[in-house]
């Protein structure tokens, strides 16, 4: 019998490729200004969401690194040519130092870009939280994305979902050695038919017009639900140095 640890690693879902959004629906074109597409490129390929928090730092999942990466601005069909879309690369990745790509603990990337974005009504920034912003169970918030649909087919253009933070009980039901709610979100309600995966990882889950968690990791059955999402509050010191960091070199 394997131990609860790797029992526990073999259930969680460990690639980017494979997430859906289900019970959603498409989002009104550029509607989210924000959002990011990221598209790494190295021992494996694939796609992750972001979203822009500067005009030159996008902010994603951790697990979504690659040896090159590049951001798409401005996009509502991945599909198509669009007028309002910036493709970017990334100068220089900074996943959180103490990120486990085991436990997915620290979950959390900012990707600074190699110029700046321009910004139009199709690309903005979207604030913060503050560092002691607490996000409860029952608040409603939503998540958008191009990971794959319910069925395997990947959309050409930007879903979203409304889905509803659980009690951090939940979660740690879920996973026992992995949940910890003072620097995670515990989303989606058990049963429920609205969900998000890790092929919408490193999108941003929005509570009233702020971003407060990142799509990090969900049990490997897709209707297993609630997921788990990176507690963005909890890590805004470490955002503010990497950033000044950054700037400052």
């Amino acid at each position: 019998m394997l131990p609860l640890l790797s029992l526990l690693a073999s259930v969680l879902l460990s690639r980017v490729e494979g997430g859906e959004i289900y019970g959603g629906k498409e989002a009104k074109p550029h509607s989210r200004p924000y959002m990011a597409l990221v598209r790494f490129y190295g021992n494996r390929e694939g796609h992750c969401g972001g979203f822009l928090v500067q005009d030159n730092f996008v902010l994603t999942a951790a697990h979504c690194e690659g040896r090159k990466i590049s951001v798409t601005l401005g996009a509502h069909n991945i599909r198509k040519s669009e007028i309002t879309t910036q493709d970017i690369p990334v100068l220089k990745p900074f996943p959180h130092q103490d990120y486990d790509p085991e436990t997915r603990v620290n979950d959390i990337m900012l990707l600074k870009l190699a110029f700046k974005a321009d910004l139009t009504k199709a690309v903005k920034p979207i604030a913060l939280p503050r560092p002691r912003d607490f996000v409860k169970p029952g608040q409603v918030c939503s998540v958008a994305g191009w990971g794959e649909m319910a069925g395997g087919k990947s959309p050409d253009t930007l879903q979203e979902v409304d889905l509803k933070v659980q009690a951090e009980k939940k979660c740690k039901d879920l996973f026992p050695n992995y949940y910890n709610n003072s620097i995670q979100l515990c989303v989606g309600k058990p049963k429920s038919k609205k969900a998000t995966g890790s092929g919408d990882s490193g999108g941003p889950f929005v509570c009233k017009g702020v971003a407060q968690g990142i799509v990090s990791y969900a049990y490997k059955r897709p209707d297993v639900l609630p997921r788990v999402f990176t507690r963005i509050s909890s890590f805004m010191p470490w955002i503010h140095r990497t950033m000044k960091l950054s700037q400052d070199n």
